[in-house]
């Protein structure tokens, strides 16, 4: 039988404030009975997107119903929130609190079914395919990478890395915005990060861009709201001299290049932690190109 509406609008509540981070909800879905396909179809989508559209797809056949009381179950058996990095802990303890209370209303509290032990086990194994899964893939686009880097045809060189690019951030869940054109500009891409919009500009060229090439993307950016950045990504590399053009007060645009690239398909550096990380530098030192391989130092 389907859960009852408000049964399932409080469970898109506990999933859009009880978790932070992906990963952990996917693992979370994945635990408690849903496909590892439908667990991570809606990943690019707000959490709350992600959760009411897959408890949605469930609902459309009995085993689907059965799946929806396991999550239902799992939820209530959260004792505290899954992500101590949520905004508003209390907000989701509220949320905790009132799907199980529906949950009593509606006679549908499942018992538990295993330990919470066994809770944390199961849920730590899904994180453990999921990081696995994230490896193997991860491994196929640097192949694809290396392959690229030896490709004589540099325009095909550049579609893929769009390409890329949009595997890549989709890869860590952040939504990437392939290329797309305004009435007057041709955008490479768009990433919205931590509160801030990116406009992306890929290049993997012979030459390495100058100043000018640089400035026009800047121009770019600088016509968008006043939250709008920029990432300006030379797989080719960009000269010092260049660079020095685009720092400080007033810059808004952050780069990266090849040996960034490879840093994060070589799983070095988590793409999270890589975008984190040029971003303080930027804002703390005024450096708008600092090489990942720094990231450890």
């Amino acid at each position: 039988m389907e859960l009852p509406y408000e049964i399932t609008e409080a469970m898109v509540q506990c999933f859009g404030k009880c978790f932070h981070y992906k990963d952990r909800m996917e693992a979370f879905l994945r635990a408690a009975g849903v496909s590892a396909a439908l667990a991570g179809k809606y990943r690019n989508e707000y959490k709350f997107v992600w959760a009411r559209k897959t408890l949605a797809d469930l609902s459309q056949s009995d085993q689907g119903h059965d799946v929806q009381r396991r999550i239902l179950t799992e939820l209530c058996k959260l004792k505290n929130v899954p992500d101590s990095e949520v905004q508003d802990r209390d907000a989701a303890l509220d949320a905790l609190r009132s799907l199980k209370n529906l949950a009593v209303d509606h006679d549908l509290y499942v018992e538990h079914e295993k330990a919470a032990g066994d809770q944390r086990q199961a849920f730590a194994k899904e994180k453990i395919k999921l990081f696995a899964e994230r490896a193997a893939k991860l491994e196929d686009l640097r192949r694809r990478f290396n392959e690229a880097l030896v490709n004589p045809n540099r325009q095909v060189a550049g579609y893929f890395l769009e390409d890329l690019l949009k595997e890549l951030f989709a890869l860590f869940a952040i939504d990437y915005r392939k290329p797309y054109k305004t009435a007057t500009q041709q955008i490479d891409g768009h990433v919205a990060f931590e509160g801030f919009d990116y406009l992306v500009e890929a290049r993997w060229r012979k030459e390495q861009p100058g100043v000018q090439e640089i400035g026009g993307f800047k121009t770019k950016v600088d016509t968008k709201l006043e939250s709008t950045r920029g990432i300006f990504i030379a797989v080719q590399g960009i000269r010092p001299d260049v660079i020095g053009q685009f720092q400080g007060r007033g810059c808004n645009v952050i780069f990266w290049d090849g040996a960034d690239l490879v840093e994060v398909l070589e799983g070095r550096v988590d793409l999270l932690d890589a975008m984190k990380f040029k971003i303080e530098r930027a804002a703390q030192e005024g450096r708008t190109f600092v090489p990942l391989r720094e990231f450890s130092r």
